[in-house]
């Protein structure tokens, strides 16, 4: 079984900008702008929030209600009206689908999906970012890969409900590829049935990526299992050891630290040679998750 740490939502590069944590602690990762798409941002719902308006004040004009946003990963129920049949799902083409699939991700595999986030308020009726409070790498929400379609091999009747994604909308691409949500997460020794796909909510400290009092997202401070060593291969796009940091006091506390890649958005690890890393999941999702599911018909 592999993990995929997947970097979704708006950026510095992608969108401009962190994505919001609001004063509530609740978290909504803004999907990024995406001319080919059929979705606005005024058209997604989220809890009351006017998505359109939250974008317009925290891009500071760049992007509007009107403007088309790349809905994927696709894990908020409510963001849409749905259709019979319909369960979360991410898109993927390009280098991101070539490391997925030179990793051999397939059905059973895990995404683990994570974004810049910075805390917000509303000053005026406007949104804007609280001063001197720093972005942060979080992690936002999970899904289990339960099938595997390539876009270009679907005939047209396939999929009804998957219709208005974006990937649909990209053209002839060989490696355009969607991930479709498991009912169930499986893993080995697993007590309980756990969710195929959620969100986790609320900003809580385990689920913050980027270590504390860091000036910068991309360090993280991660639980000690994750480091490599020399005898375990690491986390695809983190193979140089200057990386990696393993400092006894860090390490007594259970952590390490990883000065994480710009670039990239999909980081692979093998879950077999970091066995670990099935309780650090379950219990995250148990304490912090909440199952995403189609809405009632």
């Amino acid at each position: 079984m592999r993990l995929i740490l997947s970097r979704k939502g708006f950026d510095s590069s992608a969108g401009g900008c962190p994505s919001p944590i609001f004063p509530d602690g609740s978290l909504y990762p803004l999907p990024i702008p995406d001319t080919k798409s059929d979705i606005t941002y005024g058209e997604i719902q989220r809890q009351g929030v006017d998505i359109g308006a939250l974008v317009e004040h925290l891009t500071r004009g760049r992007y509007s209600k009107l403007d088309t946003a790349h809905l994927d990963p696709d894990m908020f129920p409510e963001a849409l009206p749905r259709s019979d049949g319909w369960r979360p799902l991410l898109g993927q083409t390009g280098a991101a689908q070539g490391h997925l699939r030179r990793q051999k991700i397939t059905v059973g595999d895990l995404f683990l999906f994570f974004g810049l986030f910075r805390p917000v308020e509303q000053v005026q009726g406007r949104w804007q970012f609280v001063r001197k409070t720093p972005a942060q790498h979080v992690l936002w929400g999970w899904m289990a890969i339960g099938d595997i379609r390539p876009v270009d091999e679907l005939d047209s009747g396939q999929l009804p409900w998957a219709r208005y994604h974006p990937h649909f909308r990209t053209g002839p691409d060989r490696a355009n590829t969607l991930y479709l949500a498991a009912d169930t997460l499986t893993a080995p020794r697993q007590k309980r049935s756990v969710p195929g796909a959620g969100l986790f909510p609320r900003i809580a400290a385990p689920l913050i990526l980027t270590a504390p009092d860091s000036t910068s997202p991309s360090l993280w401070q991660l639980p000690d299992f994750f480091y490599p060593g020399s005898e375990r291969t690491p986390l695809s796009y983190h193979n140089k050891a200057e990386r990696w940091r393993r400092e006894e006091n860090d390490r007594q506390r259970g952590f390490c630290q990883l000065q994480s890649a710009a670039r990239g958005q999909e980081f692979v690890l093998d879950m077999n040679e970091y066995p670990e890393s099935h309780k650090w999941i379950n219990d995250l999702i148990r304490e912090f998750g909440q199952a995403t599911v189609a809405p009632e018909s």
